[in-house]
């Protein structure tokens, strides 16, 4: 066995001190489970520092020497690898950011609780299996860390056991999570069987040379189907939107990490996703269908971490949309971007309703005019269109990018309804809705071309985008466009009884989630809770 290694897997080997220091963290953590857990809180806060400074530096030598492999140790071409790209620097760089401003914020937050020690303990194990999945290398190394988040995230979830609300919610979570690792399981196992290795890069470069078959077909549907299942997709989103008597750090660690693993998990196999085709008109259909399901159902809540609860859906489900149409880079861009907001936005719910009732902020009263929102369409449309043509983007040449674009035009067509059509409409408010509307899409365009380019060299060829595919997305852009206008129209349709009726069902979301719970029988936690906290 040559024991001697190049300096290149070293660099990749020294990323692996941060998840061991979240691990030993962990391990500490029983020894001080209980009040003022003061080393487990140094260790803790010490190992995300780490994990920044070991990014930093891994991000160089990629920058410098390109995609970074560690040595591999298994068995029969299945076992550990650790892979540095821009794909996974730029998510453990995330993943750590996060962390570290979760940690900080539990250290304060929990401060007094009976078991504090066991929640940073928790925590730190979660964080150290997500980053070891964003930088697997190999299918074995990558089940394993995929399964161990779902584990170690089942054990956040049922911190208070003894609430029957948190344990309902952990119980739909946990079947929803076996479900995606047997797709995950079975998929891997038909790649293995396929190329007769597990390291990625060698998948990905018979992937792309043609050695294709059917089965790979069975794979990519698979891979998919895991996606949809860990990140909350409909119908099996309403665990996420009962995540509520988790701590907030949960909240916030889950929302704005562990669901992106679903995204990833496409961004990372898009070599496989290429070759296939049925694969991306799924992820196109439950994507776009969740993404418009949920935004929708956002508007009408009136709890704020439901309302967060749902956005996040929408916006899983928007990043899987962009990934069917091979839109890979506006996935990241939009992952990176959710993640950070909502990271904020959950650390700061707890004060946004005094903000609120302080600021007392009366909105302008709308006049419903047909004439001004079509107007408002055609404006955003002329500004996002003219914008990209002096940005240098051909947009009848990037079918992707103009499909994602024109949902983007949807967005913006809101910022300029509200200016246009209020009672109190003027030349100002319109002037200054349109910088917006450029700042907007400008820093959409110039980011994406940033993302385009750190992911150049790892993301495969494009075939371009099946007839089939442009069909479905061309109506969901059309629904999409429909839920704006209706959106744009609210304020006039709320005092309608139709209007009023609709909304109380898509408040409860359309009572999916309530046939989830009859299936799973989720409702039935007297004598299971025990088992759950117990066995996880």
């Amino acid at each position: 066995m040559n024991y001697l290694y190049t300096y290149k897997e070293i660099i990749s080997l020294i990323l692996l001190i941060s998840p061991i220091a979240f691990l030993g963290t962990s391990l500490v953590s029983w020894f001080q489970p209980g009040l003022r857990p003061h080393f487990v809180k140094r260790l803790a806060t010490s190992s995300v520092l780490v994990s920044i400074f070991l990014a930093a530096i891994c991000g160089f030598f990629v920058f410098r020497q390109g995609m970074l492999e560690s040595p591999f140790w298994g068995l029969y071409g299945i076992g550990f690898s650790i892979r540095l790209d821009a794909l996974s620097l730029l998510m453990f760089t995330m993943i750590s950011i996060i962390g570290f401003v979760v940690v900080k914020f539990s250290n304060n937050y929990l401060d007094g609780d009976a078991n504090q020690g066991r929640f940073i303990g928790r925590l730190a194990a979660t964080l150290a299996s997500v980053q070891l999945l964003v930088v697997s290398g190999n299918l074995g190394i990558l089940l394993i860390s995929w399964i161990f988040t779902s584990i170690s995230l089942h054990r956040l979830l049922v911190f208070y056991s003894d609430r029957p609300g948190a344990i309902v919610a952990a119980r739909k979570k946990f079947i929803v999570a076996r479900l995606a690792d047997a797709c995950l399981l079975i998929a891997f196992g038909i790649l293995y069987f396929q190329f007769n290795t597990g390291n990625f890069e060698s998948i990905f470069r018979q992937i792309d040379s043609g050695a294709i078959s059917s089965s790979l077909e069975l794979a990519a549907i698979l891979i998919a189907l895991a996606a949809f299942l860990k990140s909350a997709q409909f119908p099996t989103h309403g665990w996420l939107i009962e995540v509520m008597e988790t701590p907030t750090p949960v909240s916030a660690l889950l929302h704005a990490g562990l669901l992106n693993a679903g995204p990833f998990l496409l961004i990372r196999m898009a070599h496989l996703m290429e070759v296939s085709s049925y694969a991306p008109v799924l992820i196109i259909i439950v994507g776009g269908f969740t993404a418009l399901f949920a935004s929708s159902a956002f508007l009408t809540q009136t709890s704020i971490k439901t309302s967060l609860g749902y956005s996040s859906v929408a916006h899983m489900g928007f990043s899987l949309l962009v990934c069917g149409v091979g839109a890979y880079s506006v996935a990241l861009l939009h992952l990176v971007a959710h993640s950070f907001y909502k990271a904020h936005a959950f650390l700061s719910s707890g004060s946004i309703i005094e903000v609120m009732r302080i600021s007392k902020i009366k909105s302008s009263k709308r006049t419903g005019s047909i004439i001004k929102i079509i107007l408002s369409i055609i404006l955003a449309t002329f500004l996002f269109t003219v914008i990209a043509f002096v940005w240098g983007v051909d947009l009848t040449k990037d079918i992707s990018l103009l499909l994602v674009g024109g949902v983007i035009v949807m967005g913006l067509s809101t910022l300029f309804a509200t200016a246009m059509d209020s009672n109190e409409s003027n030349f100002t408010a319109l002037f200054r809705t349109s910088i917006l509307a450029s700042i907007v899409t400008v820093s959409f365009l110039t980011l994406e071309s940033g993302s385009s380019l750190l992911l150049k060299s790892q993301l495969p060829q494009t075939s371009g985008i099946s007839s089939l595919e442009i069909t479905m997305f061309i109506i969901l852009l059309i629904a999409f466009g429909a839920a704006a206008i209706i959106q744009i129209l609210a304020p006039a349709l709320s005092v309608k009884p139709s209007y009023r009726r609709i909304a109380i069902h898509l408040r409860n979301g359309f009572y999916a989630n309530a046939i989830f719970d009859r299936i799973t029988n989720a409702l039935n936690v007297e004598g299971k809770k025990d088992i759950i906290s117990k066995n996880y």
